[in-house]
């Protein structure tokens, strides 16, 4: 590919010695980042504009089949966020325009739609002529499938409006989570399941330019983003009124973290000396001597608990606190959690004008007395317009990108004059490469002001500033089982569970906080224990178990974490809240069969354990197996056949039903009346 001549072609020519001079050829183009294009010089919107948009049709022209995924012919059982996006008035345009020129405006729609969903990790599925259909968590699932759907959603809204196109176009977005079976024999990505039905309905009641989400993706999310509730609505093929969410933008709280899990943090078990570490290193570096405090665990292992229990300590004493937070999205954003910092800290709101905005971020950096050139390269950095007081410095783009840093340096030294610092970066194994050299240089230069940093991240990272004098390495253990019974004690409020679920959560959690904290929850939501004189008793239909040892069988298997990467993960996580409904209304004991027969991997429920609970731990355990571990269950799975060993009969558990455990419920009640007639077995599905 000639490259000149692809910038003439665009009438950018001007650029091609900048091209030529940082060996810009036919397989770096389509890489291209707005950072990359910054770097190269195009300093005018318009043209970087016009670059992006060239580029992603060259994205999409070569890129479409090497990212494709692996064909298989075997079907998954999946947790999938579905996307489904609409052209609003697409019959009125093909009326009025000539099919070739509909052809064009159509085309742009799916680039610029295409174009967010790769920039998220998202796939497309399927074209679908004005509608598209896109997965995330297929077919590589993340931890934050369903945040990365919303954001996608959108960001292809605000791309969508802003193409410039003979006509203004609109899109609305519908989004949904839920258990399907994706891939199979005959079409590759073809998913099945009521997730993706749920979206196309979200979708057709969406206003133009909105994306609305179902209940089972507001649960997964939290209080990432700022939401309007629209109600409940009854849709076509659904059981039952659906609640329905539209997604206004990102909320403005800082960490995700604080935003999963609300302002109530849960318990701090078993980190006595880390804490106590971490209260010795800010000793240290209150009295001058800058310390740096690496912590390392897996996910879940309580990271930024840990950094929360610092700040519980060090409440009522006279310090900043400096939070920056890195981001599975913002890998390619140069400086993302820096900008993100000092967007938030100024204060920088949307309807902002921009000489607002300057003037917000003005006051912010003046506490540091910074130079003029300071403020002019952190405005840049945050792209503000230059103004006759902060001239844009005339600098090469490397030249820019180390004066910039040097600003960001100054600026800390300056806050760490009038106050001690608490500087926080989390997530770091999401770290940009360019925030990372900052990071290298703020290491190197702590040691000699008061400043204690903190870094946080998954054993994957591999951290090279150990061994120097100032820096302390945390690596965070999971609790042993004396830990684990404190830890289900406090979230209980020291109401005494019975015995056998006491042990069963004790011991098959793996000793990860998070898992011990969402499975006891997920046991006092089940509707399986009542509170009875301070203490919780099973509710008395499980009392027909003539085998003391049923229940722990029941959840033997149900709920041990997998250790992170192992293979056949997700598949151990059982569905154990529906083992435990077909216990309570079948009176055979079949349940000594249960384990063996594979009931699938959680799924959104809405009855018994909490969908938010079950959810989550699905997409985590995927996420964390990666593909071919533990993510992918075959689909021959789905329909096990269980034998009876009081009846001695076999049938099919699952049936058409699944997904409606309402409909499960009501049928579970009657088989349970009707005893052991026929010897049938309760499964997700009808009777």
């Amino acid at each position: 590919m000639d490259i000149a001549a692809w910038l003439r072609s665009l009438g950018l020519e001007q650029y091609e010695q900048a091209f030529l001079d940082n060996a810009v050829d036919a397989a770096v183009l389509p890489e291209l980042t707005v950072e990359d294009l910054r770097d190269l010089g195009v300093s005018l919107v318009g043209h970087r504009r016009k670059l992006l948009a060239a580029i992603a049709v060259l994205r999409s022209d070569v890129g479409s089949t090497a990212s494709a995924p692996v064909a298989t012919s075997t079907a998954e059982r999946r947790q999938l966020t579905v996307m489904f996006c609409d052209l609003v008035g697409s019959t009125p345009l093909s009326v009025r325009l000539d099919p070739e020129d509909l052809r064009g405006i159509i085309g742009a729609y799916h680039r610029g739609v295409a174009e967010k969903v790769e920039s998220f990790g998202g796939f497309v599925a399927r074209y679908m002529g004005d509608g598209v259909l896109i997965y995330f968590g297929y077919p590589q699932a993340h931890e934050e499938d369903a945040e990365r759907a919303i954001r996608c959603g959108l960001a292809a809204v605000d791309r969508v409006s802003q193409l410039i196109l003979a006509e203004e176009l609109h899109l609305r977005v519908g989004i949904a989570t839920g258990l399907v079976v994706v891939g199979g024999e005959f079409v590759e990505h073809e998913i099945v399941g009521e997730t993706p039905n749920l979206a196309a309905r979200l979708q057709a009641l969406a206003e133009p330019d909105t994306v609305v989400i179902a209940a089972g993706t507001r649960r997964l999310v939290g209080d990432i983003f700022e939401y309007r509730d629209l109600g409940a609505f009854e849709l076509k093929g659904i059981d039952g009124p659906v609640p329905v969410w539209q997604v206004l933008r990102p909320s403005g709280v800082a960490s995700r973290f604080e935003a999963l899990h609300g302002s109530r943090l849960s318990p701090l078990v078993g980190r006595d000396e880390e804490v106590d570490l971490l209260q010795r290193r800010w000793a240290r570096a209150n009295a001058g001597d800058g310390q740096v405090v690496l912590i390392s665990g897996e996910p879940g292992i309580g990271k930024s608990r840990l950094v929360a229990a610092l700040a519980e300590r060090l409440r009522g004493e006279p310090y900043l606190r400096l939070r920056y937070f890195c981001s599975p999205y913002g890998q390619n954003s140069a400086l993302f959690p820096i900008v993100d910092q000092l967007s938030r800290a100024s204060g920088l709101a949307r309807d902002d004008t921009p000489a607002a905005k300057l003037a917000k971020l003005e006051a912010l950096l003046t506490r540091a007395a910074p130079e003029d050139e300071d403020v002019a390269l952190l405005a840049d950095l945050l792209s503000l317009p230059s103004s006759e007081r902060y001239p844009p410095p005339n600098l090469s783009p490397q030249r820019k990108k180390d004066r910039t840093l040097e600003a960001l340096l100054r600026q800390l030294e300056g806050l760490a004059h009038q106050h001690p610092v608490v500087m926080v970066v989390e997530d770091a194994h999401w770290i940009d490469p360019t925030s990372l050299e900052l990071l290298d240089l703020t290491v190197e230069r702590v040691g000699s002001l008061r400043v204690l940093l903190i870094v946080t991240f998954r054993p994957e990272f591999q951290p090279h500033w150990t061994g120097q004098p100032q820096v302390s390495m945390l690596a965070l253990n999971r609790l042993d089982r004396r830990q684990r019974a404190v830890l289900v004690e406090q979230i209980t409020g020291g109401k005494v569970l019975p015995d056998d679920v006491f042990a069963q959560i004790v011991d098959r959690t793996d000793g990860v906080p998070l898992f011990v904290e969402e499975l006891t929850k997920s046991v006092l939501e089940s509707g399986l224990l009542r509170d009875e004189k301070g203490r919780y008793v099973l509710d008395s239909t499980l009392s027909r178990f003539r085998d003391p040892d049923e229940f722990a069988r029941l959840v033997d298997g149900a709920t041990r974490p997998p250790s992170i990467g192992a293979p056949g993960g997700a598949d151990r996580r059982r569905d154990w809240t529906r083992v435990f409904l077909r216990a309570a209304t079948h009176r055979c004991s079949f349940t000594r069969a249960r384990a063996a027969n594979g009931f699938g991997p959680l799924g959104r429920l809405r009855t018994g354990l909490s969908a938010r609970h079950a959810a989550r731990g699905s997409l985590y355990l995927q996420a964390c197996a990666g593909p071919g571990h533990g993510a992918r269950q075959p689909a021959a799975r789905l329909s096990p056949t269980i034998t009876c060993p009081d009846c001695r009969s076999a049938r099919n558990p699952f049936s058409r039903s699944h997904g409606h455990p309402a409909r499960t419920l009501r049928a579970a009640l009657r088989r349970g009346r009707a005893g052991r007639k026929g010897g049938r077995l309760l499964g997700p599905g009808r009777s």
